[in-house]
């Protein structure tokens, strides 16, 4: 059992600006190697990176592995649907299981809260939360604030909308704390149904209008509806939904002309946002998912770094 404070990445709320800061300048060096034809570095070599998806992924998952071979690390990968748990394995007899076989770092999704730090109490191996349950998703957080710093130069000033099933989503949750940490302004647009409960302590405002704030934005950024949501109650129809906070043609016209559009993924095109809408070129979508790469390299590299300021090029150049 890890008996030692923790260097894991579990969550932004336990980061400072700084530390979002470091990763997003680190992350500048390894959006360049991403560029080059051999997109490759020695940094990590001799380590080893395992992926534990306990729910569904593919950005998610294809991002960290491919993170972390371009950085020249071993991977390894674990799927719950043809592991062990079904012979009635513990998660935590499959996490001490994969530590055994030598993984430095744990990269973790699993539909319930908590569980990423759980795991990282029950071992010596970096744990990274790819996601719990309706928690947190930090890395989600962290190349949206660097895809945002990308396109606007800084976060500082911009007002951010976040829009649809605030209620259930982690990376809402990740976004909001990180970005009012790099001084941007965000409001939550949602029919009261789907905010939280409570929203005492987030530094946000509240609109029920998507039409009354769409031409204030900079960003306007739509979350993911499931179609569980109407099971539950908690909205009439997607229908309904989509003519009340679907992003649209006719609703992308009232965005400045400079504002971004981003997404999560996977899109339900149709329903938060037409299929036109996520192929206009304020769309910076497919920005979110190339720099997913850039910045779990980072994260990687940090984590296991050598600790000091990491990014110089002898680092990742060296040790051919």
């Amino acid at each position: 059992m890890n008996s030692t404070p923790s260097r894991s990445l579990l969550s932004i709320e336990g980061m400072t600006k700084s530390d979002i800061e470091e990763i997003l300048d680190l992350t500048d060096t390894f959006d360049e190697i991403g560029r080059r034809p051999i997109p490759k570095v020695p940094a990590l070599r001799g380590r080893t990176v395992a992926t534990l998806f306990f729910e569904n992924s593919t950005r998610t998952r294809l991002s960290f592995e491919t993170a972390a071979r371009r950085l020249s690390a071993d991977t390894m990968s674990f799927g719950a649907g043809s592991s062990s748990l079904s012979k009635g394995e513990s998660i935590r007899d499959t996490v001490e299981v994969i530590e055994a076989y030598g993984a430095d770092v744990l990269v973790v999704r699993h539909p319930a809260a908590g569980i990423a730090q759980r795991i990282d109490n029950w071992t010596d191996a970096l744990v990274v939360n790819a996601g719990d349950g309706c928690h947190e998703h930090p890395t989600q957080a962290l190349l949206d604030a660097y895809t945002l710093r990308k396109h606007k130069g800084s976060l500082n000033g911009l007002r951010i909308a976040i829009v649809g099933d605030i209620r259930h989503s982690r990376v809402a949750r990740s976004d909001v704390l990180a970005f009012t940490m790099l001084g941007a302004e965000v409001v939550l647009v949602a029919p009261p149904t789907l905010l939280p409960p409570s929203l005492e302590g987030w530094p946000v405002t509240i609109s029920y209008d998507l039409d009354e704030v769409l031409p204030t934005l900079d960003v306007c950024y739509l979350l993911r509806m499931q179609n569980e949501r109407i099971s539950e109650g908690l909205i009439p129809s997607v229908r309904e939904y989509t003519a009340d906070y679907g992003l649209n043609i006719k609703r992308s016209a009232t965005l400045p002309k400079d504002a971004l559009i981003c997404h999560p993924g996977p899109t339900n095109r149709g329903i938060e946002i037409e299929a036109a809408v996520a192929s206009d070129p304020r769309s910076v979508i497919l920005d979110q998912v190339s720099n997913g790469v850039s910045i779990r390299m980072a994260v990687l590299f940090l984590l296991l770094g050598s600790g000091r300021k990491l990014g110089a090029a002898s680092e990742l150049e060296g040790g051919q």
